[in-house]
């Protein structure tokens, strides 16, 4: 699904990301944890195609050069990022929103697009599953939604959507218990052996309910460490000091 080598990145002149390598496999959900400043927002991204960056080093989506790829391509072939800070966009209603942005990916596929009656079928579905108002879906997109609610409509957004490479960055920062369970769980019923997922978190709290294949540290722009569950439960106690030889 994803192959990253030896990516280095930078912006104004300071380099960021100094030589990153992973692999992400269909059906295999990775968590990359790191302490401030090592780079894991910038690898979402590069990956999501923002602007400003200078990069370096190869980048393969589905065995195709990303780097080739613009953002709104990246977005019809299937690649999702879910915001840490997702922006209030006033006058853009939520539900007219997510309709546009499935039938622009299902144009540029040669799909026929749904009218309004089949999508309403389709989000209000899609919003119970996640146990959300449905009078969000009526609202301005983000506006005036508090954290929980706009991490939950990014969640929306990925059910809807259904991509095969989900990168949420940092989807679990500042939810309470019962909102955190609602992105696992959203993130639980999307999985499958067709996508992947890439989950970049600070804590073991939101590993502990989606159980990824394999855990990463990323530090100092490069990935030092990599292994199971058990390397994130191993960071929650004792943190990052010693992993690296600049910790």
């Amino acid at each position: 699904m994803l192959e990253i080598k030896n990516l280095k990145a930078s912006i104004n002149d300071k380099e960021i990301l100094k030589g990153l390598n992973i692999s992400i496999k269909p059906g295999e959900l990775h968590a990359i944890m790191g302490p401030n400043g090592s780079g894991k927002s910038t690898l979402a991204n590069v990956l999501s195609g923002k602007e400003g960056y200078k990069i370096s080093g190869e980048i393969k989506y589905q065995g195709k050069n990303l780097g080739d790829i613009s953002i709104d391509e990246r977005a019809q072939k299937g690649i999702f990022l879910a915001f840490q800070y997702p922006t209030e966009i006033p006058g853009v209603n939520t539900s007219n929103f997510l309709r546009t942005s499935l039938n622009k990916i299902k144009k540029a596929r040669g799909e026929k697009e749904l009218d309004a009656l089949s999508f309403i079928k389709i989000i209000k579905e899609k919003s119970k599953e996640l146990g959300m108002d449905e009078k969000m879906l009526s609202r301005q997109l983000n506006v005036g939604f508090s954290g929980g609610e706009k991490k939950k409509n990014e969640i929306l957004q990925m059910k809807i959507l259904d991509p095969n490479l989900v990168i949420l960055d940092e989807t679990d920062s500042g939810l309470d218990i019962d909102a955190l369970k609602t992105v696992a769980n959203g993130v639980n019923t999307s999985r499958d052996k067709k996508n992947s997922f890439l989950v970049i978190t600070h804590y073991q709290r939101l590993l502990n309910f989606i159980n990824p294949d394999f855990v990463h540290v990323l530090a100092d722009g490069k990935i030092v460490k990599s292994g199971s569950m058990e390397l994130a439960t191993q960071l929650e106690k004792s943190g990052y000091k010693g992993l690296y030889s600049n910790a």
